[in-house]
Formats: structure tokens, sequence, C-alpha cells
């Protein structure tokens, strides 16, 4: 018999990931926390959208927030969506 220690990510009472890497778990439940932060500071500055369009958005923002943070730096969108198509294909390359 084996045991199997799995980690799941609850979001507004919703399971958002199950998994069995603990850092993975981690670094998902904190990309969450950063997207209702986002959220939560779209709304205060009047952006107005529906509860799921706005945290659809914010996660998007979260998820990719090495990228949002070079553009905010002055970064060029070309670079920026070239280093995330050089991301993709390096990921489906592993697989």
């Amino acid at each position: 018999m084996a045991i199997t220690v799995q980690y799941v990510v609850t979001h507004k009472e919703v399971e958002k990931l199950v998994t069995t890497d603990k850092k993975a778990a981690d670094q998902y439940d904190k990309m969450l926390d950063a997207a209702d932060n986002l959220a939560g500071y779209l709304s205060a500055m009047g952006v107005k959208l529906e509860e799921d369009k706005l945290e659809e958005l914010s996660i998007i923002l979260a998820k990719n927030k090495d990228a949002v943070s070079k553009l905010l730096k002055g970064g060029s969108l070309e670079n920026v969506l070239e280093d995330s198509s050089a991301e993709v294909v390096k990921l489906q390359a592993s697989n």
C-alpha cells in the first residue's frame, strides 16, 4: 500500500489545484493571493467589470507578473511577447 500526500489549493471554496508538489502548491496559492489583491486594486481604481471577468483578468496579470513587470518598466511589447512565445515552445519541447 502506498501513501501519497496531496496538496489542494482552494480559492473561494473551489478546488483550483491538486498536486503532490508542496512548492508548486505554495506558488499557486501566492499567485491567487496576488490576483485577489490586483482585483481589489482594480475595483478601488474604478474599473467596472463583472466579477468573473475581473477575476480572470487579475489571474492573467498575476500568472504573467514577470512579463507585466517588463512592460511597466518600458520593455517593448514585441520583446515581451517573443520571450513568452519562447517559453511556450520550451515547455512544449520538454513534454
